[in-house]
């Protein structure tokens, strides 16, 4: 395998490194104390290509790789893990389910403005009462006529509140279990459904984290995404994508933790020289770069055999895995070398350490993480 970049690769990730440290940084403390979603800086994001990154052309979308996507995140999520976030669930789940399931009428209808940025993209999966056993879901749709009605409620949606189109998961026949979910398409402003609480986070607040509620939601039948009984089936296949994006995400984290804690280390000084030149300091660096370093590479491995059409069930979560806890690792290795000014918002750290903790939560934790290479590891052997 050829780990060298292509003067493309190279290309993008100065070009979206460039877009976050002059669009995003500046901005960052700001949008995290609001909790403010920044819906100004769509149009950009879409003038990037950054909301079809994985669009076929055809569609409105840029057309790029799997290992393009991670790079994307990566250098999104080095800057701002919150919109890093929003784009990865924009494009890795919403959009990423209609590309791999919808029909040709869904896709020119919903994913074309998707791609192009015209309109937000919005997944329901998690539930009050199932996060990680999504097949106990309650959310029904019950077949009326030509329309599907939908009842419950869907909890942790990113996008819950700004999103325009939702890819949301609904039980259609409870007796056969996980045979009986199907996923459905719903606009924003569709009667019956609306946006609930608001989550207050830990970290990542910029990206909108809400409730949505579907009383007697009546959808056309044309609306159900995939066949009828295979939503859960296609919602691990659009997880085992997720998660290379999640892992991405985790890696651009580490790296922005990183890059901070290291620059402090030149700059503060202790008994009479910079504290980079102590080998208590310089291990942790040492350390950190090299899980880094480990984390890309079996993010772009799991993405590298994404791009080539094989199953990454185990390769993803082995990618989000490792690089959502060495993120961890690093965050809280930045806040140490910081010290007491690691504790305070002057200094970039503490919002690390509190953005990574969701990178072993979101779309399945370290535990479900582990379960799924376990059973894949035994399935093989």
């Amino acid at each position: 395998m050829d780990f060298r970049p292509t003067e493309e690769q190279e290309l993008l990730r100065r070009s979206v490194r460039e877009f976050a440290e002059t669009e995003l940084r500046p901005h960052v403390m700001d949008w995290d104390q609001a909790q403010h979603f920044p819906i100004e800086i769509v149009p950009e994001l879409a003038a990037l290509g950054l909301l079809g990154i994985l669009v076929p052309e055809k569609y409105g979308g840029a057309g790029l790789s799997a290992i393009d996507y991670c790079i994307c995140i990566e250098e999104l999520a080095r800057v701002d893990p919150s919109v890093a976030l929003s784009v990865a669930a924009h494009n890795g789940l919403c959009s990423a389910h209609i590309l791999l399931f919808g029909t040709e009428a869904q896709k020119r209808r919903y994913l074309v403005p998707l791609a192009r940025g015209e309109k937000i993209g919005a997944w329901g999966l998690t539930e009050s009462t199932s996060g990680s056993d999504a097949a106990s879901m309650r959310t029904t749709a019950t077949r009326a006529g030509a329309c599907w009605v939908l009842n419950g409620s869907k909890t942790f949606t990113t996008h819950g509140r700004v999103g325009d189109v939702l890819v949301a998961m609904a039980v259609t026949n409870r007796a056969e279990g996980r045979k009986g979910i199907s996923a459905f398409i719903i606009e924003k402003g569709t009667p019956g459904m609306t946006a609930g609480k608001k989550e207050e986070k830990l970290g990542m607040r910029a990206s909108d984290t809400s409730e949505v509620l579907f009383e007697n939601c009546s959808v056309p039948a044309d609306q159900l995404l995939g066949e009828e009984g295979q939503g859960f089936t296609n919602t691990m296949q659009v997880l085992d994508a997720g998660r290379i994006g999640i892992a991405a995400l985790s890696v651009g984290l580490a790296q922005g933790a990183y890059e901070a804690a290291l620059r402090y280390s030149k700059e503060r000084r202790a008994f009479g020289r910079t504290i980079s030149s102590f080998q208590a300091i310089q291990w942790k660096l040492a350390d950190n770069a090299t899980r880094i370093e480990a984390a890309r590479l079996l993010t772009y491995r799991a993405a590298y055999l994404k791009d080539r059409g094989r199953r990454t069930t185990v390769e993803s979560s082995m990618a989000k895995l490792y690089s959502s806890e060495i993120a961890v690792k690093a965050a809280d290795d930045c806040v140490q070398i910081h010290g007491g000014y690691g504790f305070v918002k002057d200094y970039p750290a503490e919002k690390y350490f509190r953005d990574v903790k969701l990178t072993t939560i979101g779309e399945g934790t370290s535990e479900i993480q582990r379960l799924v290479i376990a059973r894949q590891l035994l399935f093989r052997s």
